[in-house]
């Protein structure tokens, strides 16, 4: 296995050149985050990541969670894994310093994510998801409910869970019947099913905190009637002493990939005798998880970019050391050349680092959103939130759809040897395929973006993001070498713009079901370009760097493959909306098809 799975070079070009921290107001979260004291934090991110994560990243898929006794056992070194990071801080960073935290802002989390995920996806997502059910309760729960479950979540001695998938109700939380009865003391008894929750139970900890969704009797149907209550698997007596509250795994799901962390259905009040809290107020829990599922969703992204970067590293050096073939112009008798000089080969490498190096610059200009929601100025803030927005499904399913085929492509580097347990590619690529269905389909993804996103406030987000892609197109133009890769933004983004007018058209003529019957290949298209906005800024700070008359030789190697790589992107990738555009402006198909049609 190559112990290369990331390049720390690219993510502090992304994260300080392009994306840009230093720019940002004093009294941000940034502030007391110098450049260099960002670098040091990734830095040791990664030493953790390296010794701690990457050497177990086979091992946890070969051995995959087991339910036994009603417990779940994972890997030994979760455990170890866990307390090492609740010890050092990480799982509470983004926390205020009373808390343990370092006020951490989002661009450097994300980025420290993206570090850990890269390194070994499955053993990185019991800390995040702890991280993320501990800020829900951090920001809408009661100082009771603070003192209950944060200082154990954040020393990473109790898991937290985001439960809200049912058997029946699926996606359509409206539909979920899991119910909570109040009781004299202000608790509540919960009754029902949760399925597919993710590190829903391991003995890597003492506990599990679920953040589950729950209709509270008598409350309105639909989503206006759901609430949020936690739910540990664990309650304290009158001795304060942990006992059962009820909550049982009944199943750990057997998967394709991502097999070192579990996912699990849970039965909740068997006995009667399962007690939840409830955060915040009633009938708004619906709203609460969105700030998680929201977070969440940038961390698929982040997964999904990770996968892809280590499948790419992994491809890459088999590559430059595999040697296989001659050149087509070499005679019979010459030696065999690395495959990497084959142009196949070279396509396929460049495919893949154009998707995964795209997809990271995009999610890090939404943590740049992020970062600013909370200095910025008010109209600014605004402005943030309105693009963090529109860009969060693009920034899920890009990755998540595209790493798909660019970890395809790296078991196509390997060849025959990459269809098999000998090298991790495989791995990677079944690690991947969760990515398209975790925290919202595909689909569903589409339909918010295109039913949501991009209408919300008279069309303002396509507005605001128009202007930011202005201004990178504005300073590519002073670079002759990115004419071309400048004057296809402007094209392919009023391509976007047409298409988005054909198919608002479409929704007052036929209906809403007629505008979103091909929202999924509208997301497409939107990602393409978008991801050809975050190269082309990619490529203006490499061009602008190349003209420094002192830079150093590694520098100026890694700019000039900036610039290929974006070459790449725009002939290659960025022409595939041309299809997609025209499909987008034909009568939907599935309006045309009965059902019929369907059966044998």
């Amino acid at each position: 296995m190559a112990d290369k799975f990331m390049s720390m070079r690219n993510l502090k070009f992304t994260l300080h050149e392009v994306v840009g921290t230093e720019s940002l107001p004093p009294g941000s979260p940034v502030n007391g985050h110098s450049r260099k004291s960002m670098d040091m934090v990734l830095d040791a991110a990664f030493d953790f990541a390296k010794k701690a994560l990457h050497p177990i990243f086979e091992e946890m898929d070969r051995n995959p969670p087991e339910l036994i006794n009603g417990t779940v056992a994972v890997h030994k070194d979760v455990r170890s894994i866990l307390a090492t990071l609740g010890k050092d801080g990480w799982i509470s960073a983004i926390f205020p310093e009373e808390w343990g935290g370092d006020n951490m802002p989002p661009s450097l989390l994300h980025a420290v994510c993206f570090v850990f995920a890269s390194a070994n996806y499955s053993a990185s997502v019991y800390s995040g998801l702890t991280t993320g059910a501990a800020n829900l309760i951090f920001t809408f729960g009661s100082e009771d409910l603070h003192k209950q479950f944060l200082l154990p979540m954040l020393e990473g001695r109790w898991q937290g869970t985001m439960a809200l998938t049912e058997p029946e109700a699926g996606t359509s939380l409206g539909d979920l019947t899991t119910a909570a009865t109040p009781q004299a003391d202000g608790t509540y008894r919960i009754k029902g099913e949760k399925i597919f929750i993710s590190a829903g139970d391991h003995d890597g900890v003492d506990n599990v905190v679920h953040l589950m969704l729950a209709r509270i009797d008598g409350a309105p149907a639909g989503v206006k009637g759901i609430s949020l209550f936690a739910v540990p698997k664990l309650r304290k007596n009158g001795k304060g002493e942990l006992v059962s509250n009820d909550v049982t795994v009944t199943q750990v799901f057997h998967k394709m990939g991502y097999r070192g962390a579990p996912i699990t259905a849970l039965s909740l009040g068997d006995k009667d005798d399962c007690t939840g809290h409830l955060v915040g107020e009633p009938n708004r829990g619906l709203s609460y998880m969105f700030q998680m599922m929201n977070g969440a969703r940038l961390e698929v992204g982040i997964g999904a970019t990770a996968i892809a970067t280590a499948a790419y590293h992994a491809s890459l050096d088999y590559a430059k050391n595999r040697r296989q073939g001659r050149r087509l112009t070499d005679g019979p008798g010459g030696a065999p050349i690395p495959i990497i000089e084959h142009q196949d080969v070279k396509r396929m490498l460049l495919f893949q680092r154009a998707v995964s190096e795209g997809a990271l610059s995009l999610i890090l200009q939404c943590s740049r959103y992020e970062d600013r929601m909370h200095s910025a100025p008010d109209e600014e803030q605004a402005d943030c939130k309105i693009l963090l927005e529109l860009l969060t499904p693009v920034a899920k399913t890009f990755p998540a759809e595209m790493g798909i085929l660019s970890t395809s492509a790296s078991i196509q580097c390997f060849g025959g040897y990459g269809y098999c347990e000998d090298f991790p590619v495989e791995q990677h690529f079944r690690d991947m395929r969760i990515h398209a269905i975790h925290e919202g389909t595909t689909g569903i993804q589409g339909m918010d973006l295109l039913g949501r996103k991009v209408v919300m406030n008279n069309g303002k987000a396509l507005q605001l993001l128009d202007r930011e892609m202005e201004s990178t197109m504005e300073k590519a133009k002073g670079h002759p070498e990115l004419q071309t890769m400048t004057k296809a933004l402007a094209e392919a983004r009023d391509t976007l713009a047409a298409t988005t007018m054909t198919l608002g058209n479409v929704a007052m003529e036929k209906g809403p079901e007629a505008f979103l019957a091909n929202a999924t290949l509208y997301l497409e298209l939107f990602g393409l370009v978008t991801v050809a906005w975050q190269w082309l800024a990619q490529m203006a700070v490499a061009s602008e760097k190349l003209a420094t008359q002192t830079i150093r030789k590694s520098d100026r190697a890694f700019y000039e493959g900036k610039l290929a790589v974006g070459r790449y992107y725009f002939s290659h990738e960025l022409p595939k909306i041309g299809p997609l555009s025209v499909t987008l402006a034909q009568p939907p198909l599935s309006l045309q098809t009965e059902v019929a049609c369907f059966t044998d």
